[in-house]
């Protein structure tokens, strides 16, 4: 059986970038002593917002089931991350807010992750990193709406 070649599979390549960051990123983390937490809930840290967010918006930005969002939020909100309330325009549904550990930890992976990207932009130079980012963005909206 004939296997494309996987340096040039959109999949593997994708797979080996997102397991890559993902492990340098919780790695650093949990130096930092955000040693409670693991990739799986990375569908929900990386999405959270100050002003609050509902869990249906998390599952649409991450692309995740809302099951696995609501696990996660279980998960998280016992470790500490994560707070549900009322949300003000629909008493209803529950917003979905970073606590003080929360945002601790929002700020360390922004730091991490700009290192990442900082380390690649040098590797690359400015301007073949920008160029990176913005056809990386197109193919994977692109890709987005395919689905």
């Amino acid at each position: 059986m004939e296997r494309r070649d996987a340096s040039t599979d959109l999949g593997v390549l994708a797979g080996r970038l997102l397991f890559s960051v993902q492990g340098e990123l919780f790695r650093r983390l949990h130096e930092q002593g955000f040693d409670d937490i693991s990739p799986r809930h990375g569908a929900v840290l990386a999405y959270l917002r100050a002003d609050g967010i509902r869990a249906t918006e998390l599952s649409r930005l991450s692309g995740q089931h809302k099951q696995v969002i609501g696990k996660n939020l279980d998960e998280l909100e016992a470790l500490g991350y994560v707070e549900r309330r009322p949300d003000p325009e629909d008493r209803r549904a529950k917003l979905i807010f970073p606590t003080d550990r929360g945002r601790a930890e929002a700020l360390a992976a922004d730091r991490i992750m700009a290192e990442i990207g900082e380390r690649h932009r040098q590797s690359l130079g400015p301007k073949a990193y920008d160029r990176f980012l913005a056809d990386f963005r197109f193919v994977v909206e692109a890709q987005r709406t395919a689905t």
